[in-house]
């Protein structure tokens, strides 16, 4: 793995961890598939977009399928670190340990 795509798949991996670990004192009472969900799908179309701006917009820049894959496996993979980190000595409310 290119020292790019550590890159692309940490950066992803602070965004969408933090974005979970935000929304946790707002949204965790009520469903918390719906935060990750939206984790989700907004780290994906994040990625998305920044990629396929690279590709036709920016001038010296280039939009890469194999970037956009770092970026979806940082993004799952915080989403998976902060369920993790979460679950860890603490007991389990509404689906979410608290």
């Amino acid at each position: 793995m290119s020292p790019d795509k550590v890159v692309h798949l940490f950066f992803f991996g602070v965004f969408s961890f933090l974005v979970m670990h935000g929304s946790r004192a707002q949204y965790f009472k009520g469903n918390h598939r719906y935060v990750i969900v939206i984790t989700l799908l907004t780290g994906i179309a994040y990625g998305g977009l920044t990629e396929l701006l690279q590709y036709y917009v920016f001038i010296g820049r280039h939009g890469n399928y194999f970037d956009f894959y770092a970026n979806v496996a940082g993004t799952i993979s915080g989403v998976a670190l902060f369920m993790l980190l979460n679950r860890k000595n603490k007991k389990r409310v509404n689906g979410f340990y608290d």
